[in-house]
Formats: structure tokens, sequence, C-alpha cells
């Protein structure tokens, strides 16, 4: 009987002595209070003291740009071509254009060496984008190829086309408009042994390296005679009149940047953006000249509407945040507290002290996760009230430059996503800190209780960045998953504060699935500190040598448990490893649905290789009685034949569920049906397919999981235990989550069957009738429902049982899962 006053007093014991730890204080109180506000200020202080550094952009042909409008002011763009004014800072442009004699005096003189260094590397990369261009073309004309960058032969294009530069770094803007570069004076001769190809490699080479070294991030080559060019086009505009447009392909301005290189990148897009601008200006005073309205080239312009609220602006901020924060607190605030209720217990010398008090262990275990429950929750809403506040602060102290629009409030969610907020942080807390509890039981100090808990904060984490990514909502499949189906549900009622209502069906499923799974990893930790190896467990070193002798000279007639997890672990990676591999070379079956020459071969093989052959290995290596751990015994007759009735009666319910569950859950990959689709192909030979998808199954999958695995988890004596891991090992192995689930609830019989006739015949005649009633419900069609629609029915093109058929298969399903039922109660 549990005395929760006892358990009460345990919770005030442990509570006492973790608020007397300055270090647990610390970590769940005051750093979540300090951290995230230290955090904001100082980020919006670097943000606004360490400002981009000046990138620098140098231009060539600076006298060829048009007066109006002006691109430069100084050794600046203008400001008015920057969404923000403040940006224009960010770029020093060094171009080519004599300084005025005001300012000839102002630079130093390693600034002007500067400026006379860039400008003569610039030359250079012009001259050699030139050479470049010229190899190019002529690797094109004699080759009769595709150009690499316009995809014709040289042949076929204007000569006076642009050409934009080579797709090596550095490149052209692929964005900007292109121009052949006239050639220089003096171009390099190339070698004359060395091929064109050779020769255009050599050239993107010294132009990357040239590129590279030079100290710009971006360079700009305005070809000669641009500004005339633009000039004659406005003339040519105003004296149309607005008849028609002035068609003419003169060389257009090169932007030339690197994009391996962040800060070239960086300054390119900066660059693009006044480019951009600049050049919608010129657009729209040649419109106003061609007497055309400035929409002229936007015909469409679609007009976009938003809809999007202050609180849903909001909501859409505080649901990717609180759900990812908390469940990674909730974790954090029970990682420490129970590595110190345990495992620090252990080493302080305390725990024998507390063994010897008038509580159960079950009070005790109840008491310490109390109290770690306790941390877990406070440290989450801690860290949220935290963050919450950082968050407002800095969304409204952000500096924007002047022009976008200041967020000055960002609503707090309502007072109902608050307490969904607490509400799913109870169950969540609550499997955290039995997981984290009973872990930290099985570890002999505080570092080894660290190491077992690390793994469980990556497996979290990796599981909240599937969570929070946008594209993943809240489904059947996913509300009954552990953490996800919390922090989804949480995640989609602070997203949709207004239209919330479907989630609301959600809230059953998800806290009654993560209650259960509170309450198993509760029962493990209980378990874990029932056991007096486990509390008190020395420290274990390894050794090869001496562990191989123990191995080969004292082994078990059966399995233990960790010899059991690591068979089905084995078997799980191979499962995994060989299914993908096939899958990813189409060998199972063909575009069109039917099977590959080799497609039964293989399923056989990975019948036998797969799952029985490491099953029965691990027999031969780990156990003393190949009889006892896979149970080769004859059993009586009449469990075999219940074996056989039981199969044909739960068909029909593995049918509906199977049904039942493909709305469930997501739907099969495609490859999956295609597979499946085999059992009830005409063109296959019946007796190979229950050769594959029944014999073969029903031994190999029998062996491992109602032999060696079953025998492992239900060692010492702790039969239930072996039946419930073994079934979900044995659902777990389909990896299919339809069939996980179905295989699972079989699983429960076979291993019922197993323990109840000590014997592995009855699951082998078992999963040989379920299978091959699933082949033969596979090739029925809608045949059988023709002849007899009481008993089977046709729903969404599949053959489904009917009522009748239903009512008679579970009485008799019943009556013999009572008679197994009382069988294992009367033998013990």
């Amino acid at each position: 009987m549990l005395k929760w006053n006892n358990v009460w007093l345990i919770f005030v014991r442990e509570l006492r002595d973790q608020l007397r730890d300055r270090r647990t204080l610390f970590m769940v109180a005051i750093l979540p209070l300090l951290l995230y506000p230290a955090l904001g200020v100082g980020m919006v202080q670097m943000t606004i003291l360490f400002a981009e550094q000046p990138r620098t952009v140098v231009l060539l042909g600076a006298a060829d740009l048009p007066e109006t409008p002006p691109l430069l002011t100084g050794n600046r763009f203008e400001e008015q071509w920057f969404e923000l004014p403040s940006d224009a800072s960010r770029l020093e442009i060094v171009n080519d254009a004599p300084p005025p004699a005001s300012d000839t005096g102002a630079l130093s003189s390693d600034d002007r060496q500067r400026r006379d260094e860039l400008l003569e590397v610039a030359t250079a990369i012009r001259t050699e984008l030139a050479r470049q261009r010229e190899l190019e073309h002529r690797l094109s004309s004699e080759t009769g190829t595709p150009h690499p960058e316009t995809g014709t032969p040289a042949r076929e294009r204007n000569e006076n086309s642009t050409t934009p530069a080579a797709a090596d770094q550095p490149t052209a803007s692929r964005d900007e408009p292109g121009s052949r570069t006239d050639p220089p004076d003096a171009a390099p001769d190339a070698a004359p042994n060395a091929s064109a190809a050779q020769q255009l490699q050599a050239s993107r080479l010294r132009l990357s390296e040239l590129f590279a070294d030079s100290g710009m991030q971006v360079l700009i080559i305005v070809p000669e005679g641009f500004r005339q060019h633009l000039e004659r086009l406005n003339t040519e505009l105003a004296q149309r009149e607005g008849a028609g447009a002035v068609s003419e392909n003169y060389p257009r301005p090169e932007v030339i940047y690197n994009r391996a290189d962040d800060k070239s990148r960086i300054a390119y897009s900066r660059v693009k953006e006044v480019l951009d601008n600049w050049e919608a200006t010129i657009l729209r005073s040649q419109l106003k000249l061609a007497r055309l309205p400035e929409e002229f080239t936007h015909p469409v312009q679609p007009v976009s509407t938003n809809l999007a609220l202050d609180e849903q602006i909001a909501a859409n901020l505080w649901g990717k945040m609180f759900p990812a924060l908390l469940v990674i607190m909730a974790v954090t605030g029970a990682f420490y507290p129970a590595v110190d209720l345990v495992a620090g217990e252990k080493e302080r010398g305390t725990m024998e002290t507390l063994l010897i008090c008038p509580a159960s262990r079950r009070e005790i275990v109840l008491g310490k996760f109390l109290t770690v429950m306790t941390f877990s929750v406070t440290t989450a809403v801690l860290n949220l009230i935290s963050m919450g506040f950082t968050g407002k602060y800095m969304l409204s102290s952000v500096p924007t430059g002047g022009k976008l629009p200041l967020m000055t409030e960002v609503a707090w969610p309502s007072p109902m996503a608050m307490v969904w907020i607490i509400v799913l942080l109870l169950p969540l807390a609550a499997l955290f800190s039995a997981l984290c509890l009973a872990l930290a039981t099985f570890a002999r100090s505080s570092k080894e209780g660290q190491y077992y808990l690390t793994p469980l904060i990556m497996v979290t984490m990796g599981i909240t960045v599937f969570c929070v990514s946008p594209g993943i909502e809240l489904t059947p499949f996913y509300s009954v998953l552990p953490i996800a189906g919390v922090a989804l549900l949480l995640k989609g009622l602070l997203l949709s504060p207004v239209n919330a209502g479907g989630l609301y069906l959600y809230i059953l499923p998800v806290l009654g699935t993560s209650l259960g799974y509170s309450l198993l990893a509760l029962w493990w930790a209980i378990e874990q500190f029932s056991r007096e190896d486990i509390l008190f467990r020395e420290a274990e070193r390894f050794e090869f040598g001496p562990w191989l002798k123990r191995l080969l000279k004292q082994k078990p007639a059966v399995p233990k448990f960790g010899q059991a997890a690591f068979g089905f672990l084995l078997i799980m990676v191979l499962q995994f490893v060989l299914m993908r591999a096939l899958f990813s070379l189409g060998v199972f079956t063909a575009d069109d649905g039917t099977p590959g020459g080799t497609t039964f071969q293989l399923l056989l093989v990975q019948q036998l290789a797969v799952i029985a052959l490491p099953a029965v290995i691990l027999g031969l290596v780990c156990t003393s009685s190949l009889r006892e751990t896979f149970r080769l015994r004859w059993p009586p007759l009449s469990l075999a034949m219940l074996a056989v009735v039981l199969a044909g009666a739960l068909h029909p319910w593995s049918v509906e569920l199977q049904g039942w569950l493909h709305r469930f859950f997501p739907p099969l990959p495609a490859e999956i049906e295609r597979l499946l689709r085999l059992t009830g192909d005409p063109n296959q030979s019946l007796w190979m397919i229950l050769a594959v998808f029944a014999v073969a199954p029903a031994i190999c999958e029998e062996l491992a999981f109602r032999g060696f695995i079953l025998s492992g988890f239900g060692s010492e004596g702790r039969v239930w235990r072996g039946v419930a891991f073994s079934s979900l090992a044995f659902g777990l192995m389909h990896m299919i989550p339809q069939q996980v689930f179905n295989a699972s609830l079989l699983g429960v019989v076979l291993g019922l069957l197993a323990v109840r006739s000590r014997s592995l015949l009855p699951g082998v005649l078992f999963h040989f009738v379920n299978n091959l009633l699933a082949v033969v419900h596979g090739r029925a069609g809608a045949e059988v429902a023709d002849t007899a629609n009481w008993f089977f029915s046709i729903h969404e093109h599949q053959l489904r049982y009917g009522g009748g058929t239903l009512v008679i298969a579970a009485i008799v399903a019943v009556v013999g899962l009572r008679s197994l039922w009382k069988g294992i109660h009367r033998d013990g």
C-alpha cells in the first residue's frame, strides 16, 4: 500500500537539499533571469556599435556614366539608391575618374597609392577578361559546341552581342546585362603550342588569382560610350513621341564578384540593389520621354494584400520560440537534479541511510520524481518568462535605419494559450523527469550520469528541430509520438489562436499518450531503483580477454536482457541498410508495378540473412542451450490447434484495423505499395508467394523474436516484460507505421502462445496461417464479395470483411484468448 505521507516527506527532504545547493539555485532560477536579458542587450548593442565594415568596390569607366540620374557622389553611391540610406556608408567606391582639385590634397599618400594599385589591378582584370572572352569565342568557333554561357555556337551569335564572364570565379553577375569589353591594345599572345582549351583554363586561373589578391570585393566595368548610347536612345525616344520603342543592342555595364567569398557576395548584393534602383529611375525617365505610362513595363503588376493581424504576427513569433524552448528547458531542468538526487547520493554515501528509512522503494522514487519534476517545470517556466521579455525588448530596440516601420509592441500570447503552455508542460516534464531519474539510477557517479543523459538531450534537440520546421504540422500519427505530439500541439495552438478549433481534437490523444509514456518511464525508474545490482553496482572495467573467456566458458542457458537488446538492434540495422539499398537500386519492383527478376530471391535472402541468421549466431555464441533459448520442443496438440484457430479469428480484425490505420498514419511510400501489391498479383506463382510471404517469415521471424529475443527480454523470471518488449521489437522491425502497430498487437498473442506452450511451433503455425490468409485475401478481389456480401464487402476498392464475419471472429477470438490466458495463470 502506497503511503503518500512518506512520499511527501521524501519530496520535502529532497527539495530542501536541492534548494540548499547554490549551483542548483543558480542554474534553475538566477541563470534564466539573467542570461537572456544579458544576451538580448548585448546583441542589440553589438548591432549598434559593431556595424558592417565598408567593402571596396572598384568602378572602371566612371567618365562614361550618365550625369542624370547620378550614380556616384564622391567615393559613395547616392543614398537614394538604397532601401536603407545608412547602407551607403558600407560600400567604398574607387573609380578611375580624376578627383576634383579640391579633393587632391585630402587624400594621403597611402590612400593615393592604394587607389592607384586597385585601379591597376582592375585594368589588368578587364584585359584578362577580354582575352578570356576571345578564347571562348575561338574555342566555340573551332568545335561548333555551344558557348558555355549562352548555350549557342559562336558562329550563330551576333558579333555585337554581349557575353557574360565565365562561370569560374570571379564571375560576372548573371542578373546584370553583360557586355563584351573592348580588347586591349596589347593582349598577351598565347603560347603557339597550347590548345585553346588549355589557354582558356590558364586564363581563368589568372583571372581568379588577380581578383582574389586585389583586395576588392566587386568590380564594375562601364563600357566605353555607354553615356552616349543612353543619350542617343533618349533622343530617339523623345523624337518618336511614343510611336514605338527603340531596339538597340549596345554594350552594358558588367559586375564582377566572387560568389565563393562571403564579403564579395554581400558587397555584390548591395551593388545590385543600387544598380537595380538606378536602372529603374532611368527606365522611368525613358518612358516619360516616349510618352508612355510608368506601368507600361509591368502589364500585370498584381497587388498583394496582407491579411495578417498584429496578434497573428506575434503568435507566429511565440509559436516558433515557445515550443522549442519548452522542450529543451524541460529536459535540461530535469537533467542536473536527477543526477544529483541519485548518482550524487551514491557518491556522497547517503543512499544506504535513505534506504533504511520506513519508506518503500516506490515511495522513495515517487518523492525524488516529484522533486525532479518540480525543478523541470520551474526551469521551463522561468526560461519562458525571461525569453519572452527579452524577445519583446529586442524587437522594439533593433535599429531599422529610419525607413522601415519600427515594431514597438508585440502582443503576449492569449491567456488561454498561457494555460495550454502549463497544461502541456506537465506531462512533458513528467516524462523527462522519469527518464532522467531512471538513467541516473543506473549511473554509479555524477560523471557517469552525465554520460547517460547527454544522448537524451541530443535526441530531444533533434525532435525539437523537426517539430519547429515550418512544413511540419500536427497529424494523428504525430499526436501519439512522445515529445513531438506536445511540441506540435503547442505550436499549432500558438500559431493559430483564432482558428485552433481543429487542434482541440488532438488534446486528448496528446495528453493521454504523454501521460502513458510518463507512467511507463516512471515504472522503469521504480524497477531500476528496486534492483540491488543496479543501485549498488561497482565500477565496471572492460577487458576483452576476460570478457571473451567468460562468454565462451560461463555461458547461461538463455540470453540476458542486454544480449537480446543487442540482437534486436543488430537486426534493425541490417534490415534498414539492406532494404534502403535495395529500394534505392530499384531491384524490388519496376515502375509499372511488375516485380523484378530477383524480387522473391532477395526477399528470401532478407529473411534468412537479416533476421534468422543473426539470432541463430547470437544463440550459438551467447547461450549454452539452444533448446531453451529457441524453445525447440513439441507443444501439446491442443495449443497447436488453438494457434491456428486464433490466427483465423484475429485476421479479419487485423484487416479492419489495417484499413483504419491507413487513414490515421501517413501514406505508404510508392515502393512499399508496389511491393505489397505483389501478394495480390495473379500473374505471380501462388506457391512462390506463399514461400516468400508466409513460410519464410513464419520460421525466420519466430526464431528471432519468440526465440532469442523473447528469451532474453524475459530472463530472470520477468515473463511479462519479455512478452511486452519482444512484441514491441517485433512491431518496430516492420518499420512501416501501419504495420508497426498491427504487428505489435499480434506479437503479444504470439508471445503468450510461446510462454504458454514453451515451444516455438504454435507461434510458427499462427504466423503462417495469418500470412496465408493475408495472401488469399489479397488475391480474392471483388469476386468473393459478389458471392457472399454478408461476410465480405468492397471498401475503397479493397476487399474487407462484413459484419457477420467480424462478429463470429470476435466471439472465437475472445474464447480462444480467454483459454490461453487461463492456461498461463494455471501453469504459474
